[in-house]
């Protein structure tokens, strides 16, 4: 086994030798056995999947979250030489065929879709007639609600595995506390002896921590950036700072660009290939910047303002010095920035009322029904994320059972002439397309037809409706869009013996125990800052692995070789909350006496104060009124006790 997986790897990747645990996670999969691979960023961990995808009959599911980094691996490997495609929502439809056909004549190895893709009724029906070598799950840490990034989509990956009899399955991530690491386990049937992790050491990044008032940080920021011009991220909370940081380098002769979600696709696009390609020095950006950047020569990674958790901040200045090359991850610590972050998690949590409101919607729409997440946000005031939460936790508690999901309606347009399609079939066939042509509505080039109401109307199971559209695609004679999502649900027996009020308070204590446990591991970031002890070691104690000696490199470290005292806490300059001044209250009142839909509850009211957008509010464009983030300096229980009593 060893001389075969040394010889392929030379043969398709030209590599001579395996990098730590890379072999060992190779050996459990080709084994039948499913794995855990906790590797830092930039270990090698795509090569433990890639390569056994290679030596295994059938195609490996690869899943990722990030569609830039599901291009890169993809054209990596197709230059290779390797079959490998992705399935997102960037392709055109021509591309989408190709991929599809390619899955049903067996030419794939490896196969990379986002999680979401697996709600998909027909991409469920496709993975059943193929035969899958084995499932690779990326950022693995997601799956579970005690880490740092939890999506729910990632809880449904296990059922869909254990569904399609996908074994062995191999999770995979660069972020996973102890804690986290047994959720991960326990979902995918994972043996302790199959957690492959390796060390988190990177001796090449220095770690510093440098205090910084509000109005100091600026300044601080750009002298170390003139001192040191070489490729830089520096990471800001919001989009509206990634701005105004980028401004102000610009004017004082600092190489940078802004990047944040909020900029067109074009933009983030020109800046991201900027400097990747060295005609920009910085980037300043949120951290929708980073993920899959493969910049091996990053040599400082600056942390404006605090990072959201140790994990965040574990990931992000693990982009730094991938090259092995001596880097800087300095932190310019300012305790103002506390408010800001717990305010975004505050402003997660639905209201008592906005939950019931969900439950009679889910519990009381008979045994079997369906719902949109679009639909239910707007109907609530319930951020999807935060919904399908809702509806993963009763899941898991075994009131509500999952039938996946299908498009409401589809939209189709001719490729090729509507005669031309029908002539190639016998009579009855002709028949049944001739009849499914004139089933939904007509527009100069679309048609819009829905499964349902075409099968009543042909008197044909919904399936054969689905497979005909299906089909008509894969030949290349229609091009098919879906629209309008819905998620099927059925109720169980034990939802009936339930009570509402009984799973709205279990809901309540849900968010309210994720509040506590994002705003105890925003302290968690504070108490790495104030700490006076060896940084490294620090963290590297968070993620569960001992070190022997201090770093030496450090701020701690260097402050005791020059004899600074560590008997008590650094200081982490922190400035008292501004207060609720008389022209605040008066422009709240304005915003109370227009009666907005959206700002109808102190919690709804409070969030738009604070900054925060919610379905309503986006949908009512109050994001651009001028008392949108009025208060966002102030902590989120303050504004909410004023809304309250404003309100009252």
């Amino acid at each position: 086994m060893p001389h075969d997986l040394h010889a392929a790897l030379k043969q398709h990747f030209g590599h001579a030798a395996f990098r730590a645990g890379q072999q060992q996670v190779m050996e459990a999969l080709l084994a039948g056995r499913s794995a855990l691979a906790l590797f830092p960023t930039s270990a090698g961990k795509s090569l433990c999947y890639q390569l056994p995808a290679l030596l295994m009959e059938g195609v490996a599911l690869i899943i990722s979250p990030l569609i830039a980094l599901m291009k890169d691996q993809v054209q990596a490997l197709q230059a290779r030489g390797i079959a490998a495609a992705r399935l997102d929502s960037s392709l055109s439809a021509a591309e989408v065929a190709q991929v599809f056909d390619d899955m049903r004549t067996g030419v794939l190895k490896l196969l990379y879709i986002a999680p979401e893709r697996l709600m998909n009724e027909n991409f469920i029906e496709r993975l059943k007639r193929l035969r899958i070598s084995m499932m690779a799950v990326d950022e693995a840490h997601c799956i579970s609600e005690w880490g740092h990034n939890f999506r729910p989509e990632y809880l449904r990956l296990a059922h869909v595995a254990a569904e399609l009899g996908i074994r062995p399955v191999l999770a995979l991530t660069a972020t996973a506390t102890p804690s986290v690491a047994a959720d991960i386990r326990k979902a995918f049937g994972i043996a302790h002896e199959d957690h492959v992790q390796t060390s988190f050491l990177r001796p090449n990044l220095h770690f510093r921590i440098t205090p910084c008032t509000t109005r100091q940080r600026l300044g601080v920021l750009t002298r170390l950036l003139q001192k040191r011009k070489l490729p830089s991220i520096v990471y800001v909370t919001l989009q509206q700072t990634a701005e105004e940081v980028a401004t102000h380098l610009q004017r004082n002769e600092v190489n940078a660009l802004a990047y944040h979600a909020g900029l067109p696709d074009e933009h983030r696009h020109a800046a991201q290939d900027a400097f990747m390609s060295g005609q920009t020095d910085v980037i300043v950006a949120t951290i929708a910047f980073g993920m899959g950047i493969d910049k091996s020569d990053i040599r400082a990674v600056y942390h404006y303002n605090l990072p959201k958790t140790l994990e965040n901040y574990s990931q992000e200045t693990g982009r730094a010095g991938r090259d092995g090359k001596t880097s800087v991850c300095e932190m310019l610590a300012c305790g103002d920035d506390c408010i800001v972050l717990e305010n975004f998690t505050f402003g997660d949590t639905p209201t008592p009322q906005a939950i019931r409101q969900l439950l009679d919607h889910l519990l009381l729409g008979g045994t079997e029904f369906d719902v949109s997440m679009y639909d239910l946000a707007h109907a609530t005031d319930i951020r999807p994320l935060v919904i399908e939460t809702v509806i993963t936790n009763l899941e898991l508690d075994g009131i509500l059972r999952p039938l996946g999901s299908f498009y409401a309606s589809y939209q189709y347009r001719f490729i090729q002439p509507e005669q031309r399609i029908l002539s190639g079939h016998k009579a009855e066939r002709q028949a049944f397309l001739r009849r499914l042509f004139q089933c939904g509505k007509r527009g100069t080039k679309w048609t819009t037809i829905n499964p349902d109401e075409a099968a009543a109307e042909l008197e044909e199971p919904r399936d054969r409706v689905l497979k005909a559209l299906t089909w008509l695609q894969e030949s290349g004679d229609i091009e098919l869009k879906p629209s309008g999502s819905r998620q099927k649900y059925r109720l169980s027996e034990e939802a009936h013996r339930r009570d509402p009020k009984e799973i709205t308070k279990k809901m309540q204590q849900l968010f309210a125990h994720r509040e506590e446990r994002d705003v105890e591991r925003l302290q968690e970031v504070l108490n790495y800052a104030r700490h006076r002890g060896c940084l490294t070691r620090r963290l590297l104690d968070y993620f569960g692995e001992s070190m022997e000696a201090d770093c030496g490199t450090c701020t701690s470290c260097k402050e005791r070789e020059k004899g600074v005292a560590d008997d008590a806490p650094r200081v982490i300059p922190q400035s008292e909350p501004p207060p609720i001044t008389i022209e605040h209250v008066a422009a709240i009142r304005e915003v109370i006496a227009e009666r907005k839909p959206a700002l109808r509850s102190a919690r709804q009211l409070a969030r738009f104060l604070c900054g925060l957008t919610s379905p309503a509010t986006t949908r009512e464009r109050l994001g651009r009124h001028p008392s949108f983030g009025l208060l966002e300096t102030i902590p989120f229980g303050d504004v909410l006790a004023q809304t309250e009593t404003m309100l009252r």
